[in-house]
């Protein structure tokens, strides 16, 4: 019988900790905020927790632009404090991923600050550099992810440095032997420490182009031309190796935002040594139809396509299907709050959408990761200005759409629902001031809402929070987790499937419209066989009439 490893089981809460809990009053969310919270995380159920980067950071990308890798920020608390979080969440049987940035440090980080102090010092080649040709500003065409070129020039010299990214962000060069045994040596450092995995941010830009092609035409990002490279393999195969990555059963998670279902496939198979699992931003496809092009796509709105949806999350669950199925997300960090995007949050559909979603995707097959806040339902926060946004892409949607007849009101919705920054809003644990999140000021814009707290939901039976429960319950038995998948061919409003393990059998049904609907789905289903529904739901006679974003489950022993 083949061995299961501990993740294939695994229920993932995703915490970002400068907005999760500050436990000092400084207004960022901290470790010591965390480990308070710990009681909270255990009672959802889930049995796993990854969080955002704590390690020493220049903060200008909050977190990911890394300073010293094996140092714990002093943002969010001591060396110790790190300790006593593992040793908690160990305690209370919760495996812990930390987030690995591991295509670029900050230039603030030792490395550089060494780098560029001459082009004969040995970690010049922890970096990429090139010259321009007299007659052009930069080496090449590329952008970079946050605006601007890809290059940035040596102040008093002639060669020019790499980043995808923020400026002050340089890409790290992964051909260089030396530089790929100093990050093995890293994740080994905090394996030893009890980190059960890792999250490897961006790491399909490990393998750049070192011939620094041109992007066609005037200039294009660099992340494109880079993504995917063929020497990837390679770089994660030695790493796997250095880390005991099978013996020790490190859960590797990789952040590969482009790729579609036969990617992922490549980059998870086992004889290919490379990832576990993939976090991708290709699940939710969009309407185009009513896109206005005379403005960037980036920051426009669009809803989701349900047909396409579909065929993408039956192509997930056919392709990513081994070895416990593909990770199911629905928000995180550095994407919006789906179900406020996706969702319906009127006050009467609000609740429902929440569990709907929920339900639809966690309950296939695969890995869930629940972003926090989204157990109680929390929604995006608003911003009425757009430069007090950190992504400069947004700034560059704003003037273009404000150029194309665009109104303030309408460019700030667009933007409210689509940049990565309106996620991060502080974790409401009640209806206060400041939500129960500190006693100083916060960092970060916030919602402050009666019912869509922790507090509130905890008194209230039928509450997103504690349907949350439920579901998390449900998930975690054999026929949730290791039954097959089926999904059933329905109008495009309905998302249905079946899951089966030997005599088990389960029927989900969910409405993704805000008109109800009534389905023939035959006499042997029966309401005493419900195992979880959102509200206004019913079953006779064969008969499933499902509420506006309504969501039943039957279960058939």
């Amino acid at each position: 019988m083949r061995h299961r490893k501990w993740w294939e089981d695994a229920i993932i809460y995703q915490i970002y900790p400068r907005s999760f809990k500050d436990s000092n009053g400084d207004g960022i969310g901290d470790i010591n905020g965390i480990i308070e919270k710990l009681d909270y995380i255990e009672s959802l159920g889930v049995n796993t927790v990854w969080i955002n980067p704590m390690i020493l950071s220049n903060q200008q990308d909050n977190g990911y632009d890394v300073i010293n890798y094996t140092k714990v920020d002093p943002l969010f608390g001591t060396e110790e404090d790190g300790e006593r979080l593992i040793k908690e969440l160990k305690n209370r049987g919760i495996k812990i991923i930390f987030d690995f940035p591991l295509n670029h440090t900050s230039d603030q980080h030792p490395w550089f600050k060494t780098a560029l102090k001459s082009k004969d010092s040995p970690y010049r080649d922890y970096y990429l550099w090139a010259e321009a040709e007299e007659d052009r500003p930069y080496p090449n065409n590329w952008t970079a992810g946050f605006g601007g070129s890809a290059w940035s020039r040596v102040l008093n010299e002639d060669q020019y440095y790499l980043h995808l990214f923020m400026h002050s962000m340089p890409d790290l060069n992964w051909s260089h032997a030396p530089l790929r045994q100093e990050m093995a040596e890293v994740l080994n450092y905090w394996i030893e420490k009890g980190i059960d995995g890792f999250r490897l941010d961006a790491f399909i830009y490990m393998d750049i182009d070192q011939d620094f092609p041109e992007y066609p035409g005037e200039k294009g990002p660099g992340q494109e031309m880079n993504e995917h490279g063929n020497n990837i393999k390679d770089y994660l195969n030695e790493m796997n190796q250095a880390i005991s990555h099978h013996e020790k059963e490190v859960f590797l998670v990789g952040e590969a935002t482009s790729a579609d279902a036969d990617l992922t496939q490549w980059y998870t198979d086992q004889e290919n040594d490379m990832v576990d699992k993939i976090i991708t931003l290709q699940y939710f496809p969009e309407n185009k139809e009513g896109m206005d092009r005379s403005v960037p796509e980036s920051n426009q709105h669009l809803p989701l396509d349900p047909k396409k949806f579909k065929k993408v999350q039956k192509e997930f669950q056919e392709k990513g299907g081994a070895d416990g199925g593909p990770i199911l997300f629905w928000s995180n960090h550095d994407m919006p709050r789906s179900p406020h995007k996706y969702g319906n949050m009127a006050t009467e559909h609000r609740d429902n959408s929440a569990k709907m979603m929920a339900t639809l995707l966690y309950l296939q097959k695969g890995i869930p990761i629940i972003y926090n806040g989204e157990e109680i339902g929390m929604k995006n926060v608003a911003f009425g200005d757009p430069g007090n946004i950190a992504d400069s892409g947004v700034m560059q949607f704003y003037q273009e759409a404000h150029q194309a007849g665009w109104k303030h009101k309408n460019i700030m919705h667009h933007i409210n629902l689509t940049a990565r920054d309106v996620s991060r809003g502080i974790m409401q644990w009640e209806d206060s001031e400041k939500v129960g999140f500190t006693d100083g000021v916060p960092w970060m814009l916030y919602n402050r809402e009666s019912t869509y707290n922790v507090k509130d939901q905890e008194k209230d039976e039928d509450s997103i929070l504690n349907f949350h429960r439920k579901l998390i319950e449900l998930k975690k038995t054999e026929l949730f987790q290791h039954g097959a998948y089926e999904m059933r061919e329905t109008e495009e409003t309905l998302y249905a499937y079946e899951r089966t393990l030997d005599a088990q059998k389960a029927l989900v049904y969910c409405n993704f419209s805000d008109k109800a609907e009534t389905i023939d789905i035959g006499k042997e289903w029966h309401a005493q066989q419900i195992a979880l529904q959102n509200a206004g739901n019913g079953l006779e006679d064969g008969k499933l009439r499902l509420s506006p974003y309504g969501a039943v489950v039957l279960v058939k022993k």
